[in-house]
Protein backbone atom coordinates (compact mmCIF):
# COMPACT_ATOMS: atom_id res chain seq x y z
CA UNK A 1 0.00 0.00 0.00
CA UNK A 2 2.66 2.23 0.73
CA UNK A 3 4.02 1.90 -2.95
CA UNK A 4 0.82 2.23 -4.60
CA UNK A 5 0.63 5.76 -2.31
CA UNK A 6 3.73 6.63 -3.42
CA UNK A 7 3.50 6.19 -7.08
CA UNK A 8 -0.24 7.69 -7.26
CA UNK A 9 1.39 11.01 -5.04
CA UNK A 10 3.78 11.04 -7.79
CA UNK A 11 1.61 11.25 -10.61
CA UNK A 12 -0.37 13.81 -8.81
CA UNK A 13 2.70 15.94 -8.57
CA UNK A 14 3.52 15.22 -11.96
CA UNK A 15 0.33 16.15 -13.49
CA UNK A 16 0.38 19.46 -10.67
CA UNK A 17 3.33 20.37 -12.34
CA UNK A 18 2.22 19.86 -16.24
CA UNK A 19 -1.03 22.12 -15.27
CA UNK A 20 0.92 24.81 -13.30
CA UNK A 21 4.04 25.39 -15.29
CA UNK A 22 3.49 23.50 -18.85
CA UNK A 23 0.24 24.71 -19.86
CA UNK A 24 1.99 28.11 -19.65
CA UNK A 25 4.18 27.34 -22.36
CA UNK A 26 3.46 27.97 -25.78
CA UNK A 27 2.29 24.75 -27.54
CA UNK A 28 4.27 22.80 -29.61
CA UNK A 29 8.29 21.93 -29.02
CA UNK A 30 8.75 23.75 -26.04
CA UNK A 31 5.18 22.52 -24.06
CA UNK A 32 6.17 18.99 -25.49
CA UNK A 33 9.76 19.26 -24.01
CA UNK A 34 8.54 20.54 -20.56
CA UNK A 35 5.79 17.51 -20.23
CA UNK A 36 8.94 14.70 -20.96
CA UNK A 37 9.67 13.96 -18.32
CA UNK A 38 6.67 13.04 -17.01
CA UNK A 39 6.01 10.78 -19.64
CA UNK A 40 9.09 9.23 -18.16
CA UNK A 41 7.53 9.46 -14.72
CA UNK A 42 4.78 7.48 -15.70
CA UNK A 43 6.61 5.52 -17.84
CA UNK A 44 8.68 3.74 -14.75
CA UNK A 45 5.60 4.02 -11.90
CA UNK A 46 4.11 0.52 -12.35
CA UNK A 47 7.77 -1.16 -12.17
CA UNK A 48 7.20 0.06 -8.32
CA UNK A 49 4.38 -1.85 -7.46
CA UNK A 50 3.87 -5.35 -5.99
CA UNK A 51 0.26 -6.15 -7.16
CA UNK A 52 -0.30 -7.85 -10.56
CA UNK A 53 -4.09 -5.65 -10.77
CA UNK A 54 -2.87 -2.63 -9.70
CA UNK A 55 -0.03 -2.17 -11.95
CA UNK A 56 -1.99 -3.15 -14.81
CA UNK A 57 -4.35 -0.29 -13.76
CA UNK A 58 -1.66 1.78 -12.98
CA UNK A 59 -0.33 1.19 -16.55
CA UNK A 60 -3.63 1.47 -18.26
CA UNK A 61 -4.28 4.95 -16.42
CA UNK A 62 -1.26 7.02 -16.34
CA UNK A 63 1.44 4.77 -18.88
CA UNK A 64 -1.07 5.06 -21.69
CA UNK A 65 -4.24 7.14 -21.41
CA UNK A 66 -2.59 9.73 -19.44
CA UNK A 67 0.70 10.01 -21.08
CA UNK A 68 -1.33 10.28 -25.08
CA UNK A 69 -3.75 12.96 -23.25
CA UNK A 70 -0.43 14.65 -22.22
CA UNK A 71 0.85 14.40 -25.97
CA UNK A 72 -2.01 15.42 -27.46
CA UNK A 73 -1.99 18.48 -24.32
CA UNK A 74 1.31 19.63 -25.68
CA UNK A 75 -0.01 20.83 -29.19
CA UNK A 76 -3.46 22.45 -27.46
CA UNK A 77 -5.51 19.24 -28.21
CA UNK A 78 -7.08 16.14 -26.44
CA UNK A 79 -9.33 15.91 -23.72
CA UNK A 80 -6.89 18.03 -21.22
CA UNK A 81 -6.97 21.19 -23.79
CA UNK A 82 -9.38 23.84 -23.03
CA UNK A 83 -10.03 27.93 -23.12
CA UNK A 84 -10.52 29.11 -20.79
CA UNK A 85 -7.85 26.33 -19.22
CA UNK A 86 -9.54 23.55 -17.01
CA UNK A 87 -9.38 24.08 -12.98
CA UNK A 88 -6.20 21.68 -11.15
CA UNK A 89 -8.97 19.31 -9.87
CA UNK A 90 -10.62 18.75 -13.25
CA UNK A 91 -7.70 18.72 -15.27
CA UNK A 92 -6.38 16.04 -13.16
CA UNK A 93 -9.25 13.54 -13.00
CA UNK A 94 -9.09 14.06 -16.85
CA UNK A 95 -5.94 13.62 -17.12
CA UNK A 96 -5.87 10.07 -14.42
CA UNK A 97 -9.19 8.28 -15.16
CA UNK A 98 -10.29 6.43 -18.00
CA UNK A 99 -13.27 8.54 -19.19
CA UNK A 100 -14.71 10.79 -22.10
CA UNK A 101 -17.28 13.70 -22.14
CA UNK A 102 -20.23 12.45 -23.74
CA UNK A 103 -20.74 13.98 -26.97
CA UNK A 104 -24.77 13.36 -27.18
CA UNK A 105 -27.59 11.94 -25.05
CA UNK A 106 -26.72 8.30 -23.78
CA UNK A 107 -29.26 5.93 -25.97
CA UNK A 108 -30.78 2.74 -23.83
CA UNK A 109 -29.09 -0.22 -23.92
CA UNK A 110 -30.70 -3.35 -25.78
CA UNK A 111 -29.38 -5.52 -22.59
CA UNK A 112 -29.63 -3.56 -19.23
CA UNK A 113 -26.55 -3.95 -18.11
CA UNK A 114 -25.46 -1.65 -15.51
CA UNK A 115 -23.01 -1.41 -12.59
CA UNK A 116 -25.60 -2.80 -10.19
CA UNK A 117 -25.66 -5.69 -12.41
CA UNK A 118 -22.30 -5.86 -14.12
CA UNK A 119 -20.34 -5.98 -10.14
CA UNK A 120 -22.12 -8.84 -9.39
CA UNK A 121 -21.47 -11.02 -12.97
CA UNK A 122 -17.92 -10.21 -12.43
CA UNK A 123 -17.82 -11.18 -8.54
CA UNK A 124 -19.05 -14.68 -9.56
CA UNK A 125 -17.16 -15.26 -12.53
CA UNK A 126 -13.79 -14.56 -10.76
CA UNK A 127 -14.86 -16.78 -7.86
CA UNK A 128 -15.31 -19.71 -10.61
CA UNK A 129 -12.58 -19.36 -11.86
CA UNK A 130 -10.85 -19.11 -8.52
CA UNK A 131 -12.03 -22.08 -7.44
CA UNK A 132 -12.44 -24.21 -10.13
CA UNK A 133 -10.09 -23.08 -12.87
CA UNK A 134 -7.68 -25.94 -13.08
CA UNK A 135 -10.90 -28.11 -13.91
CA UNK A 136 -11.93 -26.28 -16.67
CA UNK A 137 -11.00 -26.55 -20.26
CA UNK A 138 -8.94 -23.57 -21.22
CA UNK A 139 -11.33 -22.74 -24.10
CA UNK A 140 -13.81 -22.45 -21.20
CA UNK A 141 -11.22 -20.28 -19.47
CA UNK A 142 -10.94 -17.99 -21.88
CA UNK A 143 -14.48 -17.70 -23.22
CA UNK A 144 -14.85 -16.58 -19.32
CA UNK A 145 -11.83 -13.96 -19.87
CA UNK A 146 -13.83 -12.07 -22.39
CA UNK A 147 -16.31 -11.78 -20.77
CA UNK A 148 -14.63 -10.27 -17.25
CA UNK A 149 -12.58 -8.02 -19.55
CA UNK A 150 -16.01 -6.74 -20.75
CA UNK A 151 -17.02 -6.07 -17.16
CA UNK A 152 -13.87 -5.06 -16.11
CA UNK A 153 -13.76 -2.37 -18.33
CA UNK A 154 -17.33 -1.10 -18.22
CA UNK A 155 -16.92 -1.37 -14.25
CA UNK A 156 -13.79 0.36 -14.29
CA UNK A 157 -14.80 3.51 -16.62
CA UNK A 158 -18.37 3.24 -15.29
CA UNK A 159 -16.92 3.89 -11.45
CA UNK A 160 -14.44 6.89 -12.73
CA UNK A 161 -17.87 8.28 -14.74
CA UNK A 162 -19.70 8.08 -11.55
CA UNK A 163 -16.86 9.81 -9.40
CA UNK A 164 -16.71 12.47 -11.69
CA UNK A 165 -20.54 12.94 -12.66
CA UNK A 166 -20.63 13.19 -8.65
CA UNK A 167 -17.76 15.62 -7.95
CA UNK A 168 -17.97 17.77 -11.40
CA UNK A 169 -21.76 17.45 -12.60
CA UNK A 170 -20.45 16.24 -15.83
CA UNK A 171 -21.57 14.06 -17.92
CA UNK A 172 -20.10 11.42 -19.55
CA UNK A 173 -19.40 8.62 -22.14
CA UNK A 174 -20.41 5.31 -21.55
CA UNK A 175 -17.22 2.67 -21.68
CA UNK A 176 -18.63 0.70 -24.30
CA UNK A 177 -21.53 0.66 -26.94
CA UNK A 178 -22.66 -3.45 -26.61
CA UNK A 179 -19.81 -4.21 -28.34
CA UNK A 180 -21.63 -8.18 -28.84
CA UNK A 181 -23.94 -6.73 -30.96
CA UNK A 182 -21.59 -4.92 -33.76
CA UNK A 183 -22.11 -6.01 -37.25
CA UNK A 184 -18.75 -5.60 -38.35
CA UNK A 185 -15.41 -5.47 -36.96
CA UNK A 186 -15.06 -1.68 -38.12
CA UNK A 187 -18.47 -1.20 -36.04
CA UNK A 188 -16.87 -2.90 -32.79
CA UNK A 189 -13.75 -1.26 -32.77
CA UNK A 190 -14.64 2.06 -33.88
CA UNK A 191 -17.90 2.47 -32.47
CA UNK A 192 -18.42 -0.02 -29.66
CA UNK A 193 -15.35 -1.41 -27.83
CA UNK A 194 -13.86 0.12 -25.45
CA UNK A 195 -14.89 4.21 -26.37
CA UNK A 196 -12.46 5.94 -24.00
CA UNK A 197 -9.44 4.38 -25.67
CA UNK A 198 -10.61 4.50 -28.61
CA UNK A 199 -11.21 8.46 -28.94
CA UNK A 200 -7.51 8.69 -27.56
CA UNK A 201 -6.17 6.94 -30.27
CA UNK A 202 -8.02 8.55 -33.02
CA UNK A 203 -6.98 11.64 -31.55
CA UNK A 204 -3.22 10.85 -31.21
CA UNK A 205 -2.63 8.87 -33.93
CA UNK A 206 -5.30 8.29 -36.64
CA UNK A 207 -5.73 11.81 -37.27
CA UNK A 208 -1.93 12.76 -37.21
CA UNK A 209 -1.16 9.50 -39.31
CA UNK A 210 -3.76 10.29 -41.81
CA UNK A 211 -2.81 13.79 -42.02
CA UNK A 212 0.62 13.34 -43.04
CA UNK A 213 0.04 10.46 -45.49
CA UNK A 214 -2.87 12.54 -47.18
CA UNK A 215 -0.26 14.60 -48.94
CA UNK A 216 1.28 11.20 -50.36
CA UNK A 217 -1.45 8.73 -51.20
CA UNK A 218 -4.56 10.34 -51.60
CA UNK A 219 -7.50 10.30 -48.65
CA UNK A 220 -8.90 7.06 -48.89
CA UNK A 221 -5.37 5.07 -48.67
CA UNK A 222 -4.28 7.74 -46.11
CA UNK A 223 -7.44 6.67 -43.48
CA UNK A 224 -6.53 2.89 -43.80
CA UNK A 225 -2.84 3.54 -43.23
CA UNK A 226 -4.17 5.71 -40.52
CA UNK A 227 -5.92 2.81 -38.90
CA UNK A 228 -3.58 0.37 -39.37
CA UNK A 229 -1.08 2.77 -37.42
CA UNK A 230 -3.74 3.15 -34.76
CA UNK A 231 -4.18 -0.81 -34.41
CA UNK A 232 -0.25 -0.79 -34.49
CA UNK A 233 0.07 1.45 -31.66
CA UNK A 234 -2.57 -0.49 -29.73
CA UNK A 235 -0.61 -3.93 -30.19
CA UNK A 236 2.35 -2.23 -28.59
CA UNK A 237 0.59 -0.37 -25.78
CA UNK A 238 -1.25 -3.51 -24.71
CA UNK A 239 2.26 -5.51 -25.08
CA UNK A 240 4.10 -3.01 -23.28
CA UNK A 241 0.94 -3.17 -20.43
CA UNK A 242 1.34 -7.19 -20.32
CA UNK A 243 5.21 -6.44 -20.01
CA UNK A 244 4.71 -4.58 -16.58
CA UNK A 245 2.69 -7.71 -15.21
CA UNK A 246 5.55 -10.12 -15.95
CA UNK A 247 9.05 -8.24 -17.09
CA UNK A 248 11.07 -10.88 -16.96
CA UNK A 249 10.04 -12.76 -19.81
CA UNK A 250 10.76 -12.17 -23.01
CA UNK A 251 7.76 -10.93 -25.35
CA UNK A 252 6.25 -12.83 -27.34
CA UNK A 253 4.25 -10.17 -29.63
CA UNK A 254 1.57 -12.04 -29.98
CA UNK A 255 -0.68 -9.39 -29.12
CA UNK A 256 0.60 -6.97 -31.38
CA UNK A 257 -0.44 -9.34 -34.36
CA UNK A 258 -3.81 -9.90 -32.75
CA UNK A 259 -4.36 -5.96 -32.93
CA UNK A 260 -2.18 -5.93 -36.41
CA UNK A 261 -4.68 -8.82 -37.74
CA UNK A 262 -8.07 -7.46 -37.08
CA UNK A 263 -6.60 -3.49 -38.19
CA UNK A 264 -5.84 -5.53 -41.51
CA UNK A 265 -9.21 -6.62 -41.70
CA UNK A 266 -10.93 -3.24 -40.82
CA UNK A 267 -8.80 -2.03 -43.65
CA UNK A 268 -10.21 -4.67 -45.83
CA UNK A 269 -13.88 -3.83 -44.74
CA UNK A 270 -13.00 -0.63 -45.56
CA UNK A 271 -11.83 -1.17 -49.16
CA UNK A 272 -14.81 -3.53 -49.54
CA UNK A 273 -17.30 -0.19 -48.91
CA UNK A 274 -19.51 -2.47 -46.76
CA UNK A 275 -19.78 -5.33 -48.96
CA UNK A 276 -18.47 -8.37 -46.76
CA UNK A 277 -20.34 -7.31 -43.61
CA UNK A 278 -20.90 -9.96 -41.49
CA UNK A 279 -23.97 -11.29 -39.22
CA UNK A 280 -23.14 -9.99 -35.85
CA UNK A 281 -22.56 -13.74 -34.18
CA UNK A 282 -19.81 -14.28 -36.73
CA UNK A 283 -18.27 -10.59 -35.79
CA UNK A 284 -18.35 -11.44 -32.06
CA UNK A 285 -17.01 -15.23 -32.97
CA UNK A 286 -14.33 -13.74 -34.99
CA UNK A 287 -13.21 -11.59 -31.97
CA UNK A 288 -13.44 -14.54 -29.73
CA UNK A 289 -11.59 -16.97 -31.67
CA UNK A 290 -8.47 -14.74 -32.60
CA UNK A 291 -8.12 -13.76 -28.82
CA UNK A 292 -8.34 -17.22 -28.27
CA UNK A 293 -5.61 -17.66 -30.44
CA UNK A 294 -2.94 -14.55 -29.85
CA UNK A 295 -4.60 -12.34 -27.11
CA UNK A 296 -5.29 -14.88 -23.92
CA UNK A 297 -2.91 -17.24 -24.41
CA UNK A 298 0.52 -15.23 -23.16
CA UNK A 299 -1.10 -13.98 -20.55
CA UNK A 300 -2.21 -17.43 -19.44
CA UNK A 301 1.07 -18.91 -20.20
CA UNK A 302 2.98 -16.54 -17.97
CA UNK A 303 0.62 -16.73 -14.76
CA UNK A 304 -0.52 -13.22 -15.07
CA UNK A 305 -4.29 -13.84 -15.29
CA UNK A 306 -3.93 -16.34 -12.05
CA UNK A 307 -2.40 -13.52 -9.78
CA UNK A 308 -5.06 -11.41 -10.80
CA UNK A 309 -7.88 -13.61 -10.50
CA UNK A 310 -6.23 -13.66 -7.12
CA UNK A 311 -5.74 -10.16 -5.85
CA UNK A 312 -9.36 -9.42 -7.07
CA UNK A 313 -10.74 -12.26 -4.96
CA UNK A 314 -8.63 -11.16 -2.20
CA UNK A 315 -9.43 -7.87 -2.18
CA UNK A 316 -13.18 -9.04 -2.56
CA UNK A 317 -13.11 -10.53 0.38
CA UNK A 318 -11.00 -7.78 2.53
CA UNK A 319 -14.29 -5.58 1.45
CA UNK A 320 -16.70 -7.72 2.52
CA UNK A 321 -15.14 -8.17 5.87
CA UNK A 322 -14.38 -4.70 6.43
CA UNK A 323 -18.47 -4.39 5.86
CA UNK A 324 -19.64 -6.77 8.19
CA UNK A 325 -16.83 -5.57 10.52
CA UNK A 326 -18.56 -1.95 10.33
Amino acid sequence: MKNIDYVWLSAVGALLYSRLVSARLPKGKWRLISVAPVLFIFAILPLYIRSAFITALTAFFLTWLASFKLLLFSFDLGPLYSDPPKSLPVFIAVATLPFTLAAAPRKPPKLPLYLAAEIPIAALMISLLFEYRRNLHPFTVMLLYCCLLFLMIEILVGLSSKLVWALLGVELQPPSDEPYLAASLREFWGRRWNLTVNSILREAVFLPVRSAAAALVGGQAAAMIGVLASFLVSGLMHELLFWYLTPAAKPSWEMTWFFVLHGVCVVAEFAGKGKWRLPWFLTVAFVIGTSFWLFFPPVMRNGADVRVIEEIRFAGELFINFLFCT
